[in-house]
């Protein structure tokens, strides 16, 4: 987040920290844009909430002023003891996708969390799947992506950026694009426009396997320029399937809904 002068001691005599692209860390610091981010978050006095890469905490820091205390995942050490020199800050050092999200909330007293962060853009979607293993938890969830992956969560059916991506999470979230973000608001500034997504876990979701509609979807989309005949009528052939689907479309015509209502069917035939 918002980094020290790049030839000045930060302060206390600390130097300045480096950004480590094997972190893939772009580090906020724009004010307008972190004033507006803290605005679409919303958050309150008392309310568990975890942050996810605070890095310099150009966004912590008025999170924690509102909410009073604040749980934040950092893998880098440097920066990890940086922040527990803050006293309202809870830190876990370490990488997200070993987190249990469930321990996290019981370690709180929480029944429901909060989740916030500008997310490592190399490995945002894996972050994004391990989250979905710890929806039950979940409050809900605001992000700063690369743009391009947040178009591809929210986008509708029939469209280009419609894919794995969206089917996986829109089955569970209701999501949102709040908030654009652009290269300049970083340090150092990513060649990619960012965005901010609001996501919310459907009240009531669909009982699914969801292996199996993670595996139906993945083959679904393994040839999205074909028709879907090519590659999931062989997968569903496979596994006995003779009722009734449209085999005669490509993977970005079908939407959410009956991707969820194929993987229903094809869990209750085994």
């Amino acid at each position: 987040m918002k980094p020290a002068p790049a030839k000045k001691p930060a302060p206390g005599g600390r130097q300045p920290h480096v950004a480590r692209k094997r972190f893939g860390q772009h580090f906020l610091s724009d004010a307008g844009i972190i004033d507006a981010i803290v605005r679409a978050i919303a958050p309150r006095p008392g309310q568990p909430m975890v942050e996810i890469g605070p890095g310099l905490a150009a966004l912590t820091q008025p999170l924690v002023e509102r909410l009073g205390r604040l749980t934040v995942i950092e893998l880098d050490r440097d920066l990890a003891a940086r922040l527990r020199q803050h006293p309202q800050l809870d830190v876990i050092e370490s990488d997200v996708l070993k987190v249990d999200f469930a321990q996290v909330g019981q370690a709180l007293g929480a029944t429901k969390i909060r989740v916030v962060g500008n997310l490592p853009y190399n490995i945002s979607t894996p972050i994004l799947f391990h989250l979905l293993e710890h929806v039950p938890v979940i409050e809900d969830q605001h992000f700063m992506l690369q743009k391009e992956v947040i178009d591809r969560m929210v986008a509708p059916p029939g469209t280009p950026a419609y894919g794995r991506l969206s089917v996986m999470l829109q089955w569970r979230y209701d999501m949102e694009d709040v908030l654009f973000v652009p290269p300049q608001a970083f340090e150092p500034p990513p060649r990619v426009d960012s965005a901010v997504v609001r996501m919310v876990p459907l009240a009531q979701p669909p009982q699914v396997d969801v292996a199996l509609l993670s595996e139906l979807v993945q083959v679904a989309f393994s040839q999205r320029r074909k028709l879907l005949r090519h590659a999931l009528g062989g997968w569903l052939a496979a596994r006995g399937w003779s009722a009734d689907f449209d085999l005669q479309r490509r993977a970005e015509e079908v939407p959410v809904a009956e991707y969820v209502a194929l993987a229903q069917a094809l869990a209750q035939k085994q």
